[in-house]
């Protein structure tokens, strides 16, 4: 029996013994696609600011910021490592269904499918809508993708040793940052950079790769949980999270090391705050993840026993993520085409490649509305879309087609 097989197994005969069966074959956990679900949720409010926002403004800047636009874009800075780290926890609790040899021709596979979504499907009919690559970003799908490749690799090694590289690559690739280079694997794993540039093309890398691989090793860890007793995950959850919230607040007061970016006195105690929480997101510093993943593993001990009716809509959402993902990005920059035609009459801003510091839209003048309305409009897609996500759910229930798993 493989390694990671028999711990499962072991887990599970032990909580048997102590008179709590551990029901290991359920294929999906609530808890999980819950947390996943908000996260969706939280992601199309961001996208929906990108779009439809007021333009001009960096929202995480104290200098620039409101608060309300602050905590609107500091509230989605969860989506990123908490779908990263679910990702190698959903991988590690399908090694109940597949061998492990299965579960790593599977990432592998999905992975490279995932690089090549974000190459096509969502650079030039979501982010963009042209077909002319001058300008290709390569964000969440393309770390998420090689992830899921290098992880294909990590599954065959002991899960101890798989923690480790975690860790080392989440708590240690902050030393590397005053490494200085503009070579392609240096912009690729550490420093977000262009990696080809010319007057007709440029490709940038937004999601360096070493902590986000790391945070994928981490989730495939904490897979094994699930098959402890509930007693038991939800101590290690609970002392988990609070343990690494609390780490973000000593290791950010110290102000030395885990983030490039020092926080600094503000013109008042509240932009102090903001400035203390205004961690690095590209590339993910180690307290910016602890920041995130404390608090999500916290909501994970909050979920284990059971789903509130309030976050049911959620659980449908993080049934089926890719699927959504897929929906909402065009659904939001058809909206901005409608609203730019019915103001300006022209809408050839919407189909020109961007600058990096206009992604993922060239801005019309004037563009943008306020944050009710950016919040009325999030809600009006999330609300549009669930019909759709409840039917695929519900397909993908009754059928074990191999393509539904790529969607």
């Amino acid at each position: 029996m493989e390694a990671t097989a028999m711990l499962a197994t072991n887990a599970n005969n032990a909580a048997v013994e102590e008179g709590r069966a551990i029901p290991l074959a359920r294929v999906r956990l609530d808890s999980v696609d819950v947390l996943r679900g908000v996260i969706m949720i939280l992601m199309t409010l961001d996208h929906t600011r990108d779009f439809l926002g007021v333009t001009g403004v960096n929202p995480t800047d104290p200098a620039q910021t409101t608060i309300p636009l602050f905590f609107t874009r500091w509230i989605t800075h969860f989506c990123a490592p908490v779908f990263f780290l679910l990702t190698g926890t959903g991988a590690y609790l399908s090694l109940r269904r597949q061998s492990e040899r299965g579960l790593s021709q599977f990432l592998f596979t999905r992975g490279l499918w995932l690089i090549f979504l974000e190459l096509t499907l969502v650079r030039c009919l979501g982010f963009q809508f042209n077909f002319d690559y001058h300008v290709t970003f390569l964000n969440v799908l393309w770390a998420l993708g090689w992830a899921m490749v290098v992880l294909s690799g990590l599954v065959h090694l002991p899960i101890w040793l798989t923690s480790t590289l975690g860790l080392v690559m989440i708590a240690g690739h902050n030393l590397l940052d005053s490494v200085q280079s503009s070579r392609v694997i240096w912009s690729i794993l550490h420093v977000p950079n262009f990696i080809f540039q010319s007057p007709q093309h440029a490709v940038f890398v937004g999601y360096p790769l070493i902590p986000w691989m790391g945070v994928t090793a981490i989730g495939y860890s904490l897979g094994q949980v699930y098959a402890w007793s509930s007693e038991r995950r939800g101590s290690l959850l609970l002392r988990t999270g609070l343990g690494a919230t609390a780490g973000f607040v000593i290791l950010r007061s110290l102000n030395t090391y885990g983030d490039p970016v020092r926080w600094t006195t503000q013109k008042s105690a509240v932009f102090t705050l903001l400035s203390f929480l205004n961690t690095n997101k590209y590339p993910p510093s180690l307290s910016f993840l602890l920041m995130t993943l404390g608090p999500a593993l916290v909501f994970l001990w909050a979920l284990d026993r059971r789903t509130p009716d309030a976050l049911r809509p959620a659980l449908i959402l993080g049934r089926v993520p890719m699927f959504y993902y897929l929906l909402h990005m065009p659904v939001i920059h058809l909206l901005a085409v409608a609203v730019c035609y019915a103001r300006y009459s022209h809408v050839h801003w919407m189909f020109e490649s961007p600058t990096i510091t206009e992604f993922p839209i060239t801005a019309p003048p004037g563009w943008g509305f306020s944050l009710p309305v950016i919040y009325l409009i999030w809600a009006s897609v999330v609300v549009a879309l669930y019909p759709l996500c409840r039917w695929f759910a519900g397909l993908k229930r009754r059928r074990g087609d191999a393509w539904l798993s790529y969607l």
